[in-house]
C-alpha cells in the first residue's frame, strides 16, 4: 500500500501474504481488512475440521476474536512457497505458553487475501 492507503498495484503475492503476516502480528485488525478482499473466505483451525469464515466482517471477526483470547499470540511463517497467485506456507503459531505447527493455503487476487485455508498438526 502506499502512504495515503491506495493499494500498489505491483505488490506481488509474496509481498501482499508478508504484509498480512506482519498485520496479524501486530494485532492490527483493520490491517488485515484492507490486506483482505470483500469476499474472502477464512477457514479456521477448530477441531474438528475448522471453522469456515466468509467475507471480510466474519474473517476480520475470527481474527478479532483470536486476538482477544491470545493476546500474546505470533505467527512465524518458516517455509514459504508461492506458485503465481497461491501461497502455502509453513509456520508456527505461538501464544507464550506454548506453540502449535501447521500450514496456510492462501490465494491472492488484485492485492489482497482470498482465501486462507488454515490446519494444524495435531
Amino acid at each position: 500500500m502506499t502512504a495515503a492507503g491506495v493499494r500498489d498495484p505491483e505488490l506481488t503475492t509474496m509481498d501482499v501474504v508478508a504484509a498480512f503476516n506482519d498485520a496479524f502480528n501486530r494485532h492490527d485488525a483493520d490491517g488485515l481488512r484492507a490486506l483482505m478482499t470483500d469476499d474472502c473466505v477464512f477457514v479456521d483451525t477448530s477441531p474438528p475440521e475448522g471453522v469456515r469464515h466468509e467475507g471480510v466482517a466474519a474473517a476480520s471477526d475470527a481474527f478479532e476474536s483470536l486476538f482477544v483470547q491470545s493476546p500474546r499470540a505470533h505467527f512465524d511463517a518458516h517455509l514459504v512457497l508461492v506458485a503465481g497467485d497461491r501461497v502455502v506456507q509453513g509456520w508456527r503459531y505461538s501464544w507464550g505458553d506454548g506453540h502449535v505447527d501447521g500450514v496456510d493455503i492462501l490465494r491472492v487476487r488484485d492485492g489482497r487475501v482470498a482465501e486462507k485455508c488454515s490446519y494444524v498438526k495435531g
